[in-house]
């Protein structure tokens, strides 16, 4: 499979062959070690939405905020066909087993695509629960500091 990393305005093709290429070291949770073309380099993992596809890494003390595209992400937008408009928003599901650290909207409020929702801890990183259309909070499935299962209602919206 194919990706497009995109930092920024620049993107940078890479195929999943690459990966195993890479002489890379986990040295703790979220952090590693790598060398590349005799260089080492520290590469620590700040935050990962995987909804989202998207990272935030840091790369010798240097941060990034990373998109990734895999070949489905690609030929969508080669078409034209990515989601423009709005879309309304269906109920909230953990995308992951973890933690539930903040909730951070309330019933009855409106969100757009984008907004916050919520903050879960899943593998010991923080990962920010965004909204992917446009809707009105019903009501919250669950409190701050209760575990949730994959594919588990957490907020159900109108």
């Amino acid at each position: 499979m194919n990706y497009n990393i995109n930092i920024g305005e620049q993107s940078f093709p890479l195929k999943a062959d690459d990966l195993s290429d890479l002489d890379m070291v986990k040295t703790a949770d979220g952090d590693f070690h790598i060398l590349q073309d005799g260089k080492a380099y520290r590469a620590e993992l700040e935050n990962a939405n995987f909804n989202d596809k998207t990272m935030t890494i840091k790369i010798n003390g240097n941060k990034y905020e990373i998109n990734i595209e895999d070949s489905y992400d690609q030929l969508v937008k080669e078409m034209g066909l990515s989601a423009a408009g709005s879309q309304k928003m269906t109920n909230v599901k953990a995308p992951m087993p973890g933690l539930v650290l903040d909730i951070l909207v309330s019933p009855d409020q409106e969100v757009v695509k984008g907004d916050a929702l919520l903050i879960l801890e899943a593998m010991k990183m923080e990962n920010v629960l965004k909204a992917e259309g446009d809707g009105v909070v019903k009501s919250i499935e669950v409190t701050k500091g209760t575990a949730v299962d994959k594919g588990q209602v957490i907020i159900e919206m109108h």
